[in-house]
């Protein structure tokens, strides 16, 4: 599984970014969002990795923040939704845009970004606020927010070893439920693990 890549930017195109690690050219998808965020060609750049295994194919997906990762991965969680698509929404939504629209169940928003119809929309708002876990709706009235620190790596841990990023999710909030929100990665993980196997 590669997490990351740090290297050169050797050239991007509307959907993809060339980055050169030691020799090696690593062509990676990316958001609009991502490819803006990256800067200049000739220049070093880290970004967050997704490998993305299919029957005939290995692609990696990259993403100028773990947050877009993140949701990337809850994104491609739900049925309908590919890397295309899961791209698209990012392109046209921040990662913090994205978890107030899930919160605020607002479809609409959703169904800005290219290829995304209103039924997706309101499939995409509709399981994310139910599974995703990683999602926290903020006190006060203030912005819905992704989870970030110890449940994130968490999620993050579990979709290393295989798990879907539902699944994941859903067995890290249970974990989290149990524990209490001060618990240890490790603690969490290792409950997370149990939960997700029953």
């Amino acid at each position: 599984m590669i997490a990351h890549l740090k290297g050169l930017l050797v050239s991007t195109g509307i959907d993809h970014a060339v980055i050169d690690v030691a020799g090696v050219g690593y062509l990676v998808g990316a958001s609009s969002r991502t490819l803006a965020a990256l800067g200049p060609t000739g220049e070093a750049v880290t970004i967050h990795t997704e490998m993305l295994v299919a029957e005939d194919s290995i692609r990696l997906m990259g993403f100028a923040e773990a947050a877009e990762r993140d949701w990337f991965r809850h994104l491609t969680s739900v049925q309908g939704v590919g890397a295309r698509v899961a791209l698209a929404i990012l392109s046209v939504l921040a990662p913090d845009e994205l978890g107030t629209a899930v919160a605020r169940q607002d479809k609409a928003m959703v169904a800005r970004a290219n290829g995304v119809g209103p039924k997706l929309a309101e499939r995409i708002v509709r399981e994310l606020k139910d599974k995703a876990g990683a999602i926290a709706l903020g006190s006060g009235g203030s912005a819905p927010v992704a989870a970030t620190g110890v449940s994130a790596d968490a999620v993050s841990a579990l979709g290393n070893l295989g798990f879907k990023p539902a699944e994941a999710s859903a067995a890290v909030k249970a974990a989290e439920d149990e524990l209490g929100t001060g618990a240890t990665l490790d603690a969490l993980v290792r409950l997370a693990l149990r939960k997700a196997s029953r």
